[in-house]
């Protein structure tokens, strides 16, 4: 699977503060990821961000649309 920081992701699971979408920030054997709603960091293992991804958002670079 084809992540990169910057990427946000849409997870099968809704976090606690209701927000399915994460921003990466780390990628590797471990990702971290930042959560869009509430701004909280978590670190987790590849196989299971891999898992539970629902799609990939990349960003638009600057003056494209």
């Amino acid at each position: 699977m084809d992540i990169a920081v910057g990427d946000i992701i849409q997870t099968r699971k809704k976090h606690p503060c209701g927000a399915s979408s994460f921003e990466v920030l780390r990628v590797g054997m471990d990702f971290r990821i930042r959560c869009t709603g509430c701004g909280r960091e978590v670190m987790l293992p590849r196989v299971k961000i891999e898992k539970n991804i629902k799609k990939v958002i990349k960003p638009t670079p600057e003056g494209e649309r």
